[in-house]
């Protein structure tokens, strides 16, 4: 598996993790980074403080384009791949948007339902489309700017 598919799926685990606890998942990301095991690496510290700097951006872009679905009947894994991948999809500047999307549905199919890759898939291939839409904001302005 390749360094930053790993990254994903430990930003995963940490993003899923601070939910299903009910914590703060930058608190959880610097217990998980101090504790190293199995060790957290800088992109994937960057995927869960980047998803979390634009987390109500995100959530709001979300819901307001999946169709039929809100965020709370998502599956838990769907919602955090959802979030990585919207994150990675519109504010980072890491990976070409192609492959943002095909690492969210190859987690999806990976550790989720049976439909979950073709949901994600939609869904973030929607936010692609509204991408130039929408106000502009980089890695380091707030999504409000």
């Amino acid at each position: 598996m390749a360094a930053r598919s790993k990254a994903r799926k430990r930003a995963l685990d940490i993003l899923f993790e601070a939910e299903i606890r009910r914590e703060p998942p930058l608190s959880l990301l610097e217990t998980r980074t101090i504790q190293g095991e199995p060790p957290v690496s800088a992109y994937a510290i960057e995927l869960v403080q980047g998803v979390q700097a634009h987390r109500e951006e995100i959530d709001r872009l979300l819901s307001e384009n999946a169709r039929g679905w809100t965020l709370d009947r998502m599956p838990a894994v769907d919602r955090n791949i959802l979030r990585i991948g919207s994150y990675e999809l519109l504010w980072g500047t890491e990976v070409p948007e192609a492959v943002a999307i095909s690492e969210a549905v190859v987690l999806a199919g990976d550790l989720s339902t049976e439909s979950s890759s073709a949901f994600v898939n939609g869904l973030l291939a929607r936010l692609l489309e509204i991408k130039p839409t929408l106000a502009p904001s980089g890695p380091d302005q707030p999504a409000d700017e």
